[in-house]
C-alpha cells in the first residue's frame, strides 16, 4: 500500500530534516531568472493581467525550484524583481503587490490561501515549497494600508515595500523583510520606516536575509552577521554589474570572504542593464558561480556548503587590515602620481612603469602599497595603483577607502579606472596592503574575463593581498575595498514618501 499524500509529504520533509542534521554541511542552490518584463506603460493594468505576467515568471522559477530539490538541493534563492521585474511607478506596480503577513501568524498559504486578503503568489510559492520539500526564497511586493492618523503616510493612504519572503519546506511563511537601502530608481516603493534584521533557524544553521543594494550599508547588512552572528546570508539582488570593483561576483564573493559568512546570491539576469552575476559564496571563496553577459538566459547553480562555517577549522583568521602597511617606510614612486575617475570618484594613481617594483600611492588617511612582478607584460597595457578615500554615491552617500592594483583601458593615462574586461598580463607576485581605517574590508582579485581566482590568493594576518603561486590568468585588478559605516552621512531618504 502506498502512503498517503500528505503522510508522504511528512515524511520526505523529515527525512530532509534528518538528513541536514546528519550533516554540518548542506545543499544550497540559487537560480539566476531572465525575468520575462511587463510592457511599459503608464498605466495600471488589472490584477488579473498582473498575475498573469507572475505565473509566466513563476513557472519559471518552478521548473528550477523543482530541480534544486531533486539535486538534494535544502534552500533555494530567487532574484531580487525575479516574479514582475523593474519597469514600474507607484501607481503601475501596485496590481502586482500582495499584503504579507508578520510570520508570527504561523500561516500555511498552500493549505490555507483564503485565511488573509488574496494572495495568489504567496500561495504558489508556499506549494512550491511545500511540494518540494525545500525552503525558497523570493522577492516580491508588500502593501500596508495607512491613515491620515499616521503622518507618514503616503497620500495614496498606502505603504509599498520592495519584500523578501522565505518559505520553509512545509510551505509556511517563516520569514519576511522590507528592504531598508532602496536604490535610486525605486520611487515605486517606500523606505521602511526603522531598519530590519530578520534571522530564522534551520535544521543547517542561522539565516540572515537583506537586498541588494542593502549589502553596503551597516544596517542590516553588518549587525545580522557581527551582531546576530548568522551563519548564511540569503540575498535576492538585481545587480547591475559596473567594473573595476562592483561586478556581482567579485563584490559579492569578496563580502562573503571580508565578513567570513556564506552567502546566497541570486541575481536577475539582463544583459541590456548588465545585470548577472550570481553564486555561492563562502568565507574561503566562491563555492560556485556565474557571470553571463553575452546571451539571455538564465542558470540554477547549487554547492554543498558548511552549515556553520565558524566552527570550520578552516574558517579564516581575524585580520589586522593596516598592520603591514603601517609599518614600513613609503616605497618609491608616490611622487609620480596623476589623478584619474572611477566613475566619479578621483583616485589618485600611479603608473607601475616596470616589469617589477614596489610603489605607494597615498590619498587623505590612505596610503596603499603594493610589491609585484609581472611575468608576461604586455607592451599595449598599462597598469596602476590607486588610492580612494572619500564619499562614494549620487542620492545616497557612503564611504570608501579602496586600495587598487588595476589594468587601464588603454595606454593613455585619461582612461585608468574606466570599465575593461580583458587582459594579457600575467604576474608572478603580487602583494597589496594600505592603512586602511576599518575592519570591513572586502578583498577582491578579478581576472581577464570577469573571471575570479578561487584559491590562487591570501590575505595575511597583517592584512597583505597576495598571490599564492602567481596568477594563472591575465589580471584585471587586485583590490581592497573598504567600508568605513562611521562616516557615512545620515541617510537623506529614510522617510515614507
Amino acid at each position: 500500500m502506498f502512503p498517503s499524500q500528505p503522510l508522504l509529504h511528512i515524511t520526505v520533509f523529515a527525512l530532509t530534516v534528518l538528513q541536514a542534521l546528519a550533516s554540518n554541511t548542506f545543499i544550497a542552490a540559487i537560480y539566476e531568472h531572465a525575468v520575462i518584463l511587463p510592457d511599459a506603460t503608464g498605466e495600471p493594468v488589472s490584477t488579473d493581467d498582473a498575475l498573469a505576467l507572475m505565473n509566466k515568471n513563476m513557472d519559471v522559477l518552478e521548473e528550477a525550484i523543482r530541480d534544486a530539490a531533486q539535486q538534494g538541493a535544502h534552500i533555494i534563492v530567487t532574484p531580487e524583481d525575479g516574479i514582475y521585474g523593474w519597469r514600474f511607478t507607484r501607481e503601475t506596480i501596485y496590481p502586482y503587490l500582495e499584503d504579507i503577513p508578520d510570520p508570527s501568524v504561523n500561516w500555511i498559504p498552500c493549505t490555507d490561501p483564503t485565511r488573509f486578503a488574496p494572495a495568489p503568489v504567496q500561495k504558489r510559492l508556499s506549494c512550491m515549497a511545500r511540494n518540494n520539500s525545500i525552503y525558497v526564497v523570493a522577492n516580491i511586493g508588500d502593501k500596508k494600508p495607512c491613515n491620515s492618523s499616521d503622518p507618514s503616510c503616503p497620500s495614496d493612504g498606502r505603504y509599498q515595500y520592495n519584500t523578501d519572503v522565505v518559505f520553509d519546506p512545509e510551505g509556511k511563511l517563516v520569514a519576511r523583510y522590507h528592504k531598508y537601502n532602496l536604490f535610486r530608481g525605486e520611487t515605486q516603493f517606500n523606505y521602511p520606516k526603522e531598519p530590519e534584521v530578520v534571522t530564522f533557524e534551520t535544521p543547517f544553521g542561522k539565516f540572515g536575509i537583506f537586498t541588494c543594494f542593502d549589502i553596503l550599508f551597516r544596517e542590516p547588512a553588518v549587525v545580522l552577521v557581527t551582531e546576530l552572528e548568522v551563519d548564511s546570508v540569503l540575498f535576492p539582488t538585481a545587480w547591475m554589474n559596473v567594473l573595476p570593483f562592483l561586478t556581482a561576483v567579485e563584490f559579492h564573493s569578496a563580502w562573503a570572504m571580508g565578513m567570513r559568512v556564506n552567502l546566497l546570491s541570486a541575481n536577475t539576469h539582463n544583459i541590456i542593464m548588465a545585470m548577472t552575476g550570481s553564486g555561492l559564496f563562502t568565507p574561503e571563496g566562491p563555492a560556485a558561480y556565474y557571470y553571463n553577459s553575452r546571451t539571455e538566459e538564465g542558470r540554477l547553480l547549487l554547492a554543498e556548503l558548511k552549515a556553520h562555517p565558524r566552527l570550520s577549522p578552516n574558517y579564516p583568521p581575524a585580520v589586522n587590515w593596516s598592520s603591514y602597511a603601517a609599518s614600513i617606510k613609503k616605497f618609491p614612486g608616490e611622487n609620480n602620481t596623476f589623478f584619474g575617475a572611477v566613475r566619479r570618484d578621483v583616485f589618485t594613481f600611479s603608473e607601475l612603469r616596470s616589469k617589477a617594483g614596489n610603489y605607494t600611492v597615498c590619498q587623505g588617511d590612505l596610503c596603499c602599497h603594493v610589491v609585484y612582478q609581472m611575468s608576461n607584460q604586455s607592451k599595449d597595457e598599462v597598469y596602476v595603483l590607486g588610492a580612494f578615500d572619500g564619499l562614494h554615491g549620487s542620492l545616497i552617500k557612503y564611504h570608501w577607502q579602496i586600495c587598487t592594483m588595476l589594468k587601464c583601458k588603454s595606454t593613455d593615462l585619461k582612461m585608468c579606472g574606466q570599465p575593461v574586461e580583458t587582459a594579457q598580463t600575467k604576474f608572478e607576485i603580487f602583494s597589496l596592503s594600505g592603512t586602511v581605517g576599518t575592519d570591513y574590508i572586502f578583498p577582491e582579485v578579478l581576472y581577464s574575463g570577469v573571471e575570479l581566482a578561487p584559491g590562487e590568493f591570501e590575505v595575511l594576518h597583517d592584512g597583505r593581498l597576495e598571490s599564492k603561486h602567481g596568477t594563472s590568468k591575465p589580471l584585471l585588478t587586485a583590490t581592497l575595498f573598504g567600508r568605513l559605516y562611521e562616516k557615512d552621512p545620515p541617510h537623506p531618504l529614510r522617510t515614507s514618501h
